[in-house]
């Protein structure tokens, strides 16, 4: 008596496995890598010196939450404050500026006047912050 061997179909080879894998592994190293750009040389954050004395001598701009200017305790705005510290440079040569804006304030609003006050001359820019910890 023969016995017949059953035929044994062609299994076709399943790589849905494989592109599970493949596809996790990639969602995995898209969120561990990092995705901001390296600078090609070394950078050194400045160091922020809390708890110190404010340097005093100088002017300060105050700047609002909503944008709004204050030189030295005098309410203004972007053109009055660039004319009012070109006088002041005049008048005294070197200067120091204190930038006392609010945490609200928009950063939008704060650096083009430090960039207006550094191209005048002003070469002491302060900017004053909040020690953590405190309101």
């Amino acid at each position: 008596m023969k016995l017949a061997r059953p035929t044994r179909a062609q299994h076709s080879e399943t790589i849905i496995a494989l592109i599970d894998v493949v596809f996790f592994l990639l969602v995995f190293f898209m969120l561990i890598g990092r995705m901001d750009a390296t600078a090609p040389f070394d950078v050194a954050p400045p160091v922020a010196t809390t708890g110190a004395d404010m340097p005093s001598g100088g002017v300060t701009l105050a700047v609002g939450a909503d944008g709004s200017l204050a030189f030295d305790g005098v309410a203004t705005d972007a053109t009055g404050f660039e004319q009012a510290l070109a006088q002041r440079l005049a008048d005294a040569g070197d200067l120091r500026l204190r930038v006392n804006a609010h945490r609200d304030a928009e950063l939008r609003n704060v650096l083009p006047l430090v960039a207006r006050a550094e191209a005048l001359g002003t070469r002491d820019i302060v900017l004053v912050v909040t020690p953590e910890g405190k309101p």
